[in-house]
């Protein structure tokens, strides 16, 4: 593999990354070329708003190339286009063997929920302290457990639900990944305490199937998880499969009925517009759990949810927080 370096302005990145992708090159990167420098300029936005502006005033351009020959004709190429004053070619260089897979895996470690509640996954060991574990590797949906939202979400299933454990103390992992438990595996639940149960669960806007399959480990009679992407349909089925839980899972038209708990990890703007669908979810007596809000969003969300409950912020991390009812 090499890679072709080229600085660039703002105003020419877009039509040179375009034209990058048309000469063959196997991906392209942007970043801020003054970066860890005094003029490194921060482009940050918030989950549904725009960046402040459109990219970095110097912009540093890198396109991978299968051959050394590709990344120097695309480099003679470009340098013709009337488009390409302004930029700068840096540099055609080879780029270092490296394990890409152990690299990747390297980036993924086990999650903390609760002390004995864990996300792991499958090329790991889980923690001698996990009593229950939710195996569980990066893919096209959202949620791996390493965002605050999905966190905190599965900290209160673990806090509301009761956990069910493997009968068998002796645990393996299988290469796939499945938990195996030796002497005849089978699944129990404790006793469940007053105020403890998740009852029928609905995970509306599943994405990996991550808090889905949490609800299943803590006790949940039964689960509807729904998303209007398909493939986080498939990918929750497949995740439930690895982690031995039943759950249903399909697009949102499967929600049905009513619900003792009902979980929902999206973004604010549109939990706002679903308050009316999730609450008519609710049935009397249960929870709405609602995450994907930022902190300085409470009170919109207070305000979309007062014609159907009273929202309160139950757990906050990392300027994102968790809003739940009862009904």
């Amino acid at each position: 593999m090499f890679e072709l370096i080229l600085l660039a302005p703002v105003a020419q990145v877009e039509m040179l990354s375009d034209a990058l992708d048309a000469l063959d090159a196997l991906s392209v990167s942007v970043e801020d070329a003054d970066a860890h420098t005094p003029a490194e300029q921060a482009l940050f936005g918030e989950p549904g708003m725009p960046p402040p502006q459109p990219g970095w005033e110097r912009s540093r351009v890198v396109a991978l190339f299968a051959t050394e020959a590709l990344a120097r004709e695309a480099a003679a190429v470009l340098g013709l286009q009337d488009f390409f004053a302004g930029c700068q070619l840096v540099a055609v260089q080879a780029v270092p063997e490296q394990d890409w897979v152990r690299l990747t895996q390297s980036q993924f470690t086990p999650v903390e929920i609760t002390p004995e509640f864990w996300i792991v996954p499958t090329w790991h060991e889980p923690p001698a302290q996990a009593r229950q574990v939710i195996r569980l590797d990066p893919g096209l949906a959202f949620g791996t457990g390493t965002h605050p939202t999905t966190r905190m979400c599965l900290r209160w299933i673990a806090e509301n639900g009761t956990p069910r454990l493997f009968t068998s103390s002796h645990v393996l992992s299988s290469s796939a990944g499945v938990e195996l438990a030796l002497g005849g595996p089978s699944l129990r639940s404790q006793a469940p305490a007053a105020g403890k149960s998740l009852g029928r669960v609905l995970d509306y806007g599943c994405g990996s199937g991550i808090l889905a399959i949490g609800a299943a480990k803590f006790g949940a009679l039964a689960i509807d998880a729904v998303d209007i992407d398909e493939a986080a349909v498939a990918s929750t089925r497949a995740n439930a499969q690895a982690n031995h839980v039943q759950l249903q899972a399909g697009l949102p038209d499967k929600a049905v009925g009513s619900y003792q708990t009902v979980l929902a990890n999206i973004l604010a703007t549109p939990l706002r517009v679903l308050a009316p669908l999730l609450c008519g979810h609710v049935q009397q007596g249960g929870n709405l759990v609602l995450a994907g809000i930022l902190e300085r969003q409470a009170d919109e969300l207070t305000a979309a949810y007062q014609p159907y409950c009273q929202l309160q912020v139950h757990d906050a991390q990392e300027g994102w927080i968790l809003m739940t009812a009862r009904f």
